[in-house]
Order: C-alpha cells, then structure tokens, then sequence
C-alpha cells in the first residue's frame, strides 16, 4: 500500500488515523477498535466489512 495513501486515509468511524497490520491485509483503526479488509491492494473503509479487534490487539500485544 502507498504510504501517501495511508497518510490521507481516516478512520469512518473516528475520523482517527489508521495503521497498516503486519501482514499488510488490514488497516487498523485503535480509537473504533476495528480493522478494514485491504482487498486487491484497495482498502475496504466500510463499517460493514470491518472486523472487530481481540483484546490483544487492541493492547498491541
């Protein structure tokens, strides 16, 4: 994912800044605790498609 991109792109929910995952497959949201699917290399930034974050990644553990 373009670094560019990720600067511009908000959280929906928040409006908060978003985090690319390890793997690279999500972009994480802390403040809504949830994660958009990346999917082809373009994000899915809809509230429907997120999933929820586990308690251990919402502690970065």
């Amino acid at each position: 994912m373009d670094p560019k991109l990720l600067d511009i792109l908000a959280c929906p929910i928040t409006k908060g800044p978003l985090k690319l995952s390890q793997d690279k497959t999500e972009l994480i949201s802390k403040g809504a605790g949830v994660a958009y699917p990346i999917r082809d290399g373009i994000p899915v930034m809809l509230e429907s498609e997120a999933r929820t974050l586990n308690d251990d990644e919402r502690l970065d553990k």
